[in-house]
């Protein structure tokens, strides 16, 4: 490793506070986690009101340029490019978060010859059509980085992008540190339970098609158990309209919430609903979430990261994917018995404990910096 501290330019479409989701909490993590240990953070990204351009906090400043246009949820900053040029020169290393397709073309466009890394959280897997054009790129540029970091061993071995690669596969599991999220105060948690009340089911999260909400839409007509969807996205007028037709009284859309509200619902709630059967879901940072609250986890029994977090019977219940009667059968279970409830929960938390902590996250991407500062000063 260099003497000074590490330079890391993180890059990724789109960050906080612009969204909020799975990938920017995990940028977000490794930034705080690798800062403790002596790295200088920098995130670039583009965003529709880049006003202001820097933004400093959570370990990291991030470079905000405008976002030109949109193709298939692919951001595009072609005006950024020479901003991304200043960004890399900076850097020792430049971490991608994989996929944005615009920033494999930058990588090339810009002649990008400074240690690299990936993260890789997850295939492409709904643009199929376009990822026969998108392709040969996307090959050449994981063929060209130094390192690939995925978030588990289950998704190498079902990922055939992954296993044709597995010379350059550093695994690095996610992982949250506690003292970074907020601790829901009095009047949060009396606004929460005056709202939604207490011992729900809680879903929270983008409301994306590879999150598989309509399957717990439609698991909520076949049982009595009290179910709230906290989160925006583009299903979420097709998701209430299902809701409307199937004459659901109870299941509540709560929104989009602060991080406030959120641990104030993950602390009233009974355990965490994850319904996602698509391969796009690799990980979910979610799941981490509600079993450092030490609440049980509903899962679909799918080959990704989620069946390494989740263990059946230890720290919640996994349920036949894209199967609404098997999805209400797990809720009614997790609603009839306090026990197990509280089983699972302390499953959930003590396997969150030895395994997920971001402290261990950020170590073993320091020393993956350093693997690759030096590969190259060889």
């Amino acid at each position: 490793m260099t003497q000074r501290r590490p330079r890391i330019l993180h890059v990724f479409r789109t960050y906080l506070p612009d969204t909020r989701g799975g990938i920017q909490e995990v940028i977000r993590q490794i930034c705080v986690s690798t800062a403790r240990l002596g790295a200088e953070n920098r995130i670039f990204t583009p965003s529709p009101s880049p006003e202001p351009q820097c933004i400093e906090g959570d370990g990291a400043r991030t470079i905000r340029v405008p976002l030109n246009f949109e193709i298939q949820s692919c951001g595009f900053c072609i005006t950024g490019l020479a901003e991304f040029r200043r960004q890399v020169a900076w850097a020792d290393v430049v971490h991608y978060h994989f996929p944005w397709p615009f920033q494999d073309l930058m990588h090339f466009v810009c002649r990008v010859k400074k240690p690299t890394l990936l993260t890789y959280h997850a295939d492409v897997m709904r643009q199929q059509r376009l990822l026969k054009l998108y392709g040969p790129l996307m090959n050449l540029f994981l063929d060209r980085v130094d390192c690939i970091a995925p978030t588990s061993d289950i998704y190498v071995e079902t990922s055939e992008v992954l296993t044709r690669r597995r010379d350059k596969l550093c695994v690095i599991p996610l992982g949250i540190d506690e003292q970074t999220y907020p601790r829901p105060d009095t009047d949060s948690i009396t606004d929460v339970r005056r709202q939604y009340g207490e011992g729900f089911f809680l879903f929270v999260g983008m409301l994306r098609y590879y999150k598989s909400l309509d399957v717990l839409v439609r698991a909520c007509s076949l049982t009595d158990a009290r179910v709230v969807i906290a989160g925006i996205g583009p299903l979420a007028a097709e998701l209430k309209s299902l809701s409307r037709s199937l004459g659901l009284n109870n299941l509540v859309f709560a929104g989009k919430v602060s991080d406030d509200e959120k641990m104030a619902m993950l602390q009233l709630s009974r355990a965490l609903v994850f319904p996602s059967h698509n391969r796009a879901e690799a990980f979910g940072v979610t799941l981490l979430e509600a079993a450092m609250c030490g609440k049980p986890l509903i899962t679909a029994n799918i080959e990704s990261g989620m069946k390494w977090v989740n263990i059946d019977g230890e720290t919640g219940v996994q349920v036949a994917p894209d199967d609404p009667a098997s999805l209400a059968e797990a809720l009614d279970r997790l609603a009839a018995d306090d026990r197990l409830c509280q089983q699972l929960g302390s499953g959930a938390r003590a396997r969150f404990e030895r395994l997920f902590s971001a402290e261990e996250m950020g170590r073993r991407y320091m020393d993956a910096y350093e693997r690759v500062l030096d590969r190259h000063s060889r």
